[in-house]
């Protein structure tokens, strides 16, 4: 092959990963949504020392973790049927102001050297109030700026990546901040970021939406989303999986500072360090599924997936050896974003545009609402059997969940792959 037909097929691979980008509105949110979250993972990162720091309680910090997720499980449906009502757009702009207003109110607390644990949870569960809202609006929006169906799964892939790429950068410029000026600064950045999103959300332009103010009973309409969720198979398993892996394996973030500290003897720049690896992990399995060609046959990586992030989190709690932590955790990364992104996608696929936005916050709830209370559980656990049995517990529970959906997969694809087929010809 000739020099520059390699550069010609290397630039039209870049271009056919990053194929979303052609539409306006996705560059956007892209742009937006990538300085947003970077500062969001600051905070997170924040949050949990600055927890740590206070109380030096695994209890404790399993407890903020609760309070801050569980209303996306209470009033997560709920929010769906707004979603499906409402205007998503204004939804978005709604929301990230009130988490920008969260940020800006931590960040004063901290700096003015008055915040207590007390006041942390709280404003914890208000910023899960948002969030509840938040998070189905912004599932469901990717349709609205992504016109092609075909594109979908790029779309959700690149998001992924934008995601894990701000899960990279974060936790490494907390670590720099906290042990160089504390957390204050980085619940400011965090506020001053949500500034990029709010503009490029007021800059995106639409066509005229036809989604206006049902006024059908709400309840009616939360049964329907979950009748439709319990009568179709392949979303049902796919949720159930999603909720069985959030609750025994995702927590393993919430003891994360237990391990830099107590474990393997490190500081905040070991958690970011730990942090860091996870999302290199993460945004090398969101650019593995951003290059594929279509949506056939993603379901089987989701199995695959889970069994991966489950056998790395079994090995992690075993590891005293901070390289060999980092090596682990770049493979339980990689595991926890091509399942979590094969999920989502699968879902959006197969799902009836109608329902997207209820099927959607029920995504929200099994994946982000059973959060809480594995983050409860796990510091419950590890308050009395350690970090490390925690960990260990929930890598276990997930290797058996992803064989027995594993099980169920031959049933399922053959619900799924007419659905596939149909869809995909209705956008010809």
């Amino acid at each position: 092959m000739k020099p520059d037909e390699s550069s010609n097929n290397k630039q039209s691979g870049l271009k056919f990963i990053l194929r979303s980008f052609h539409y306006r509105n996705y560059r956007l949110f892209f742009s937006g949504q990538g300085i947003s979250l970077i500062g969001t993972w600051i905070q997170n990162i924040a949050m949990s020392w600055l927890v740590c720091r206070l109380t030096g309680s695994a209890l404790m910090l399993g407890l903020v973790g609760f309070a801050g997720q569980v209303p996306t499980f209470l009033i997560s449906p709920f929010a769906g049927v707004l979603v499906d009502r409402w205007n998503r757009h204004r939804i978005l702009v709604i929301t990230q102001t009130l988490a920008m207003i969260q940020a800006f109110i931590l960040a004063l607390l901290v700096l003015t050297e008055s915040v207590s644990v007390w006041q942390i949870l709280p404003l914890s569960v208000f910023l899960g109030l948002v969030n509840a809202l938040d998070a189905p609006a912004r599932q469901a929006f990717v349709v609205e700026i992504v016109e092609d169906r075909n594109d979908l799964g790029n779309a959700i892939a690149l998001n992924s990546s934008m995601f894990n790429g701000a899960r990279l950068v974060g936790p490494a410029v907390a670590g720099l901040l906290i042990s160089l000026v504390g957390e204050g600064l980085c619940f400011l950045i965090n506020g001053v970021s949500y500034l990029a999103v709010l503009a490029a959300l007021l800059a995106m332009r639409f066509k005229p939406g036809n989604i206006g103010a049902k006024q059908d009973n709400i309840f009616k309409h939360l049964k329907e989303g979950f009748a439709y969720v319990g009568g179709h198979a392949p979303i049902r398993y796919i949720l159930m999986l999603l909720a069985l892996v959030s609750f025994t394996g995702m927590p393993y973030t919430v003891l994360m500072p237990i391990f830099a500290s107590e474990i393997l003897h490190g500081g905040p720049h070991t958690l970011g360090f730990l942090m860091g690896a996870s999302g290199l992990g993460a945004l090398t399995g969101a650019g593995f599924l951003a290059s594929r060609k279509s949506v056939r046959g993603l379901e089987k990586n989701i199995p695959f997936a889970a069994g991966l992030f489950g056998t790395g989190l079994i090995f992690f709690s075993q590891s005293r050896s901070l390289w060999f932590s980092l090596l682990l955790l770049l493979f339980t990364g990689f595991g926890m974003m091509v399942q979590m992104a094969s999920c989502n996608t699968v879902v959006q696929t197969i799902v009836d545009d109608d329902k997207r936005g209820r099927v959607m916050s029920i995504y929200a709830a099994a994946f982000m609402g059973v959060l809480p209370f594995g983050s409860l559980f796990a510091g419950t656990m590890a308050s009395r059997f350690g970090a490390p049995n925690t960990v260990l517990v929930g890598g276990i529970a997930s290797v058996a969940g992803a064989l027995l959906f594993g099980s169920k997969l031959p049933a399922l694809r053959k619900i799924v792959l007419p659905i596939y087929e149909e869809k995909l010809r209705s956008q010809e």
